[in-house]
């Protein structure tokens, strides 16, 4: 079955102080938007992307990723005041496809993490059929905890951070979105959201530092070192 994307990419970046959105920097050779692109269509099921973009940069970003698209077709969508509005645009964009059964997952990206690589995001995919969800998790090792009057101590082993792309079997993930919707209900993530309203299984995917998300501006750099060595496909 196909897959749908969405790709985020409607933040202001202010913390990068580049002046533009960050997804928008050049990393080595194409915007960092199109380095998530480049994966999400590597992927040889995905039937359906979508681009959520702020309004004012629409123009900025079809002039970013048209290059790069050959005959391939994005959907672009405003952006809302959050990030799960953002998350709902897109999936009433898609309602129609996951309604028909036309796409049976559907994989939600930051478009501020360009290293994901294209492994990362197949076995996402993969595990999301499997389990009805899915999320990439890396160790946490390089946290410290401060406490008053102690020195710093390491975290310790066990703790992970979340990262994207994350993925969901899309009916359930529709259902949740519209009970959501229906409470008011605000999600950090898309995970949360799932947690929330379904009893959907979300398995953890292996992934690593790597998969950075470009914040400050210190990580455009360190994006820029590490891009030519990011993990292929296979």
């Amino acid at each position: 079955m196909p897959a749908a994307v969405v790709i985020l990419a409607a933040g202001a970046g202010t913390r990068v102080g580049a002046g533009v959105n960050k997804v928008l920097l050049p990393l080595g050779d194409a915007p960092v938007l199109v380095w998530s692109l480049r994966d999400a269509l590597a992927q040889p099921d995905v039937h359906r992307l979508v681009l959520v973009v702020r309004p004012d940069e629409r123009d900025d970003v079809a002039d970013a990723v048209t290059p790069w698209l050959g005959n391939r077709e994005v959907l672009v969508v405003d952006g809302g005041e959050t990030r799960h509005r953002s998350e709902w645009n897109a999936l009433r964009a898609l309602t129609p496809d996951i309604e028909s059964g036309a796409v049976d997952v559907v994989v939600i990206h930051d478009g501020a993490r360009p290293l994901a690589g294209e492994a990362l995001w197949a076995a996402t995919i993969a595990a999301a059929r499997e389990h009805g969800g899915a999320i990439p998790v890396a160790p946490l090792d390089h946290l410290l905890v401060v406490a008053p009057d102690a020195p710093p101590t390491a975290a310790g082993a066990g703790l992970a951070g979340v990262q994207t792309p994350q993925a969901f079997r899309a009916g359930d993930l529709l259902t949740a979105y519209r009970l959501a919707e229906h409470d008011g209900f605000d999600a950090t993530d898309t995970a949360g959201c799932l947690e929330r309203y379904t009893d959907v299984r979300i398995a953890a995917v292996p992934s690593t530092s790597l998969n950075l998300k470009i914040t400050f501006p210190e990580d455009v750099a360190l994006a820029t070192r590490l891009a030519p060595g990011r993990p292929a496909a296979g």
